[in-house]
């Protein structure tokens, strides 16, 4: 299966179709696909700040990542959830486009980054607390996150603003755009 036939079959689905065409159920999966975004991020920067030493150094990082955890989870949950809904919306619209495409192997390598991570730094919070500095494995965690996330939502924000290349006319260029000559 192509990924053009994988979105024609994602996009074609009932929930798709009935997404895209409703007047509001789209925005409102929008606003919140958004609204997780802000939160499970928030939490995500706090996180990553804390552990560089720039943000609440008050708090321990076990504390801090514990009390955060929860609010992450929904942020998460709801937010991929509404970014699978809206992406099935409108796949054959999205499957090429690179800003999307790069918005999904970014994704993919903050799971590679969580993966890696689990183990020294997020599982491993009070030793971190314990130590005389933070960790550099835990600041490179924590500069690597901060620099996919912020390429993610860049990503993601790109995706609205890409264009198709229109196609070339006998002449094998573009046709040009004509303005209004009114003024």
């Amino acid at each position: 299966m192509t990924f053009a036939s994988f979105a024609h079959w994602a996009q074609a689905t009932d929930i798709a179709t009935a997404l895209r065409e409703s007047e509001l159920m789209y925005p409102i999966v929008m606003t919140l696909h958004l609204a997780s975004i802000a939160l499970f991020g928030g939490m995500i920067l706090m996180t990553d700040l804390r552990i560089l030493g720039l943000a609440m150094r008050s708090e321990s990082i076990s504390d801090l990542v514990g009390q955060l955890r929860p609010w992450k989870w929904a942020g998460f949950v709801i937010m991929v959830t509404c970014g699978i809904l809206l992406a099935a919306s409108k796949a054959e619209t999205y499957y090429d486009n690179p800003y999307f495409q790069l918005k999904m192997v970014l994704l993919a390598l903050v799971g590679v980054h969580a993966l890696v991570f689990r183990r020294s730094v997020y599982l491993n919070t009070e030793s971190i607390d314990r130590a005389k500095t933070v960790p550099r494995v835990a600041k490179l965690a924590a500069c690597l996150s901060l620099v996919l996330w912020v390429g993610i939502l860049s990503a993601g924000r790109w995706i609205a603003y890409y264009e198709r290349p229109r196609p070339t006319g006998s002449g094998g260029t573009a046709s040009p755009i004509h303005l209004s000559q009114s003024r």
